[in-house]
This record gives structure tokens, sequence and C-alpha cells, in this order.
């Protein structure tokens, strides 16, 4: 795993896919400056307890999307920065802040180009956080985990809310399509990331869900990192961070990831009644001594 190369060309393909990707996204949600202006709070109870008070602590939200969740780490009274990888989701984040009237930094880059030019700042932060869909991107989990570290001050924690990889494993229709152990081989998807806010519809919007862009596809291919609890957790105690919390849920917040799934009214996302429970995300708090 840690001599495993970055593969940063497989990244670059990500970024024009994840560029055509948040365009269709976006186009689904409404004024989001409105629903900030007026109270509104991307996060789900999971991140909220996991990160506790948070207020007056330094964040930075790697691999941020459009900046939802990075603004609603700003409203509870952190001073956040975050970073991601696409053109059009940093662009749009830094527009949500201006209209919103929450101040966040915004950065664009491949976070690993910026966990090592912050580490070489000496840039250090009280909470590193990550969330959703972030982990299958990254090429190299040693490298992350280390440059995760770096940046953590002392009693820093890093905090993690996490599609599971045992879910990974399903196909649409529940049948167990994917291997669970894929030792760093990337898998590409050809027809690239998806309209996943278009299939989960409210599910992932807390506005008027608006029809927008119809029938996406797109014209980039992507590539996914299949890694498991263990490899994550090893690396992460590789790189000096300690383990306080490991949770797993049997529930995917706000994304409908399989067919038939069952929604309750906090947008938690159940397997279907003849199909049994499994882990669909897990949860990570780890401390830098």
């Amino acid at each position: 795993m840690s001599n495993a190369p970055l593969r940063k060309e497989l990244h670059e393909e990500n970024r024009l896919s994840w560029n055509e990707a948040t365009k269709a996204h976006n186009s689904h949600k409404g004024d989001q400056g409105e629903f900030f202006r007026e109270g509104g709070n991307t996060l789900f109870p999971e991140e909220k307890e996991l990160l506790g008070n948070i207020s007056g602590l330094s964040v930075v939200h790697l691999q941020c999307n459009a900046g939802q969740d990075t603004l609603s780490l700003a409203r509870l009274g952190a001073a956040v920065t975050g970073i991601d990888i696409s053109d059009e989701a940093i662009a749009f984040a830094q527009k949500l802040s201006d209209k919103s009237g929450i101040n966040a930094t915004f950065h664009r880059a491949d976070i690993f180009d910026w966990l090592e030019e912050a580490a070489n700042q000496n840039q250090k932060f009280d909470i590193v956080f990550s969330s959703y869909g972030a982990v299958l991107w990254l090429s190299n989990l040693s490298v992350w985990a280390k440059g995760i570290a770096a940046i953590l001050k002392s009693g820093g924690r890093f905090v993690l809310v996490e599609f599971h990889p045992v879910a990974m494993m399903f196909d649409w229709d529940w049948s167990h399509k994917f291997s669970y152990f894929n030792e760093g081989k990337p898998l590409t998807w050809e027809d690239g990331i998806s309209d996943y806010v278009a299939i989960s519809n409210e599910g992932l919007i807390l506005s008027d869900y608006e029809t927008g862009i119809e029938n996406f596809s797109n014209p980039y291919r992507s590539h996914e990192f299949q890694w498991g609890i263990g490899e994550v957790v090893t690396a992460l105690l590789q790189a000096g961070l300690r383990l306080e919390v490991l949770q797993e849920y049997p529930y995917l917040n706000g994304c409908k990831g399989f067919e038939r799934m069952r929604a309750d009214s906090q947008r938690r996302w159940f397997p279907p009644e003849d199909v049994p429970n499994l882990p669909l995300m897990y949860g990570i708090v780890a401390r830098k001594p």
C-alpha cells in the first residue's frame, strides 16, 4: 500500500469527470444561498456528533465538493478552509460563500498537492474533516494519512464519515458484484461520475428539488480505489494518529445507493425489508498525540 504510486494522471481524469458531474448536481439544488441565509445546515447528526463543539476551531475540509458542508461547518463557528480537485465545485463554493454571507476559504487543488504544500508552509489545524465519497478517490492511503498527520496540531483530530467499503461490493440491484480487497488497483468507470443527486432526489437536497439537467451523460471516465476498513485504519495508525472512534451505521445518509431503499424522516436510507442489514457507512475519529 505504502509503495503504491500516486496516480496523478487518474486524479486528473477524475477532475474532468467531477467538473461535468458537479454542473448536473447543482442544477437540481435551487437557491442554496437562500437556504443558508435562512439558517440552513447540510451536516447530518453523525458528523456533528463526531465533530463535537467546533466553535473557534480551525478546520480544513478535504475533498469539500461544492462547499455546502464546508459552509455548514463555518456556521457552527469554525474557521474553515475547503479543498477540492474540481474547478467547477470550488467556483460554485466561492459563489455560495458570497451569496450566503458565510465566510470560508476555498482552494482548487489535488489534495495530495495541497497537503504537501500546507505541511511545507507549516500550516496547522485543529480538525481535518472529510466525508461521504472521499476515500475512494485516493490512490495512496499512506501518503494521505501522513499528510493529514503533518497538518494537525498536537491534540488535533481527524474526523471522517464515509460510505462503508462493504456497501461498495454491491451493484444497484443488491447483487454481490465487486471485490472487497482490491490492493489499490483502480476500478475504471467508462461512463464517469453519475448524477447521483437526481437519483436520490430530495434525499440529497434540502431546498426544493429542481429538474435541472436531465438524462445527464458524463463524457469523462472516472477511477475509484476500493480501500477496506483495515487499510484505512492502519494507514492512520502508521501515520502516528490514535484511533478514538470507529463507528458503523446500517443506513446511508441522504444518498439512495441501491434500488428499493427505504428513507426515514431524517433522510436515512435503509435496505428494503427483504435484504438483511449490513454496514453502509462508518465514522472515524483519530487524534494526533
